[in-house]
């Protein structure tokens, strides 16, 4: 990659702190590279918004992450792929990634009945891209899609509400706190997806794989729940690979971590049950 480094991070932002669980799963799959981390907290949640407002927020925060110098940039946010990584690919200098994709690819391979549901924000459902995407692959799969707005909102309650010592980090990203009434909550937006005979499952937002036990118990152990985080960071190591601009493995790896919210310890102390190890220091932001 002409003029920069193997060592140059890699950048990966998201509305708020679901897309740490990308950056996690490119942390562990690739230990050797350094990560800029950026969560625009200030205008979370992307799901509610006109996709051409989103589409405005990826070019601004790719902009940002190239000035910093990163040689891959992943758009780890499903609401902002479909909105904006067509514009971004054509945009950027370097490499720009979704978590669509990827997660359609695994489904479209683990699917068996060829019936395969998604549960994403308003926006990614109401942009089709899961859709299309599956489709690309195999047209004989039906998709069925539903919005459950609410998931974030649990996902990020319940890690709160989680009890246990932040110290734990080995097992904090399991420990979302689930309530009873977020398991009917759950219930009321699978059990048609359930009826549908669906044997495959896209979590089609990146707070979701926080929930998976919760989901996973509704829809039941026949269904198999795919988390687009891992097949990201799979498709990252690949591109790097190809491109021979993977880090050596001798690199020291360094995280930064920037939210354009105002309460970065909130940040960093929620931000560490994500991303499952400590996060020490984060920057404040402004891109508005």
């Amino acid at each position: 990659m002409s003029g920069v480094s193997p060592c140059a991070p890699i950048g990966v932002f998201d509305s708020g702190f679901g897309g740490l669980t990308v950056a996690r799963e490119i942390a562990k799959a690739l230990p050797q590279e350094s990560i800029v981390y950026v969560g625009d907290s200030a205008r979370c949640p992307y799901g509610p918004r006109d996709l051409a407002e989103v589409d405005g927020f990826v070019q601004q925060i790719g902009a940002w992450l190239v000035e910093r110098g990163v040689k891959l940039i992943v758009i780890a946010c499903n609401t902002a792929t479909a909105a904006g990584l067509a514009h971004a690919q054509r945009t950027f200098p370097v490499p720009v990634i979704g978590v669509v994709e990827p997660g359609a690819r695994a489904a479209a391979h683990a699917t068996q009945n060829r019936r395969v549901g998604v549960v994403a924000t308003k926006a990614t459902v109401e942009s089709d891209a899961y859709t299309r995407a599956i489709r690309h692959l195999d047209a004989g799969i039906t998709v069925f899609s539903t919005a459950t707005p609410r998931f974030v909102e649990i996902a990020e309650q319940g890690i709160r509400m989680a009890e246990g010592p932040i110290e734990n980090y080995t097992s904090l990203a399991s420990k979302v706190y689930i309530r009873p009434a977020f398991e009917e909550i759950a219930r009321e937006y699978l059990e048609p997806l359930r009826r549908c005979d669906i044997d495959t499952l896209v979590l089609g937002c990146t707070h979701f794989p926080l929930l998976k036990a919760l989901i996973g118990g509704v829809v039941g152990r026949g269904v198999t729940l795919i988390s687009s985080a891992r097949e990201a960071a799979l498709d990252v190591a690949e591109i790097l690979a190809r491109r021979d601009a993977l880090a050596p493995s001798d690199n020291g790896p360094c995280y930064e971590f920037f939210t354009t919210g105002e309460d970065v310890s909130e940040f960093a102390s929620f931000g560490s049950r994500v991303f499952r190890a400590p996060i020490d220091t984060v920057a404040r932001v402004e891109l508005a």
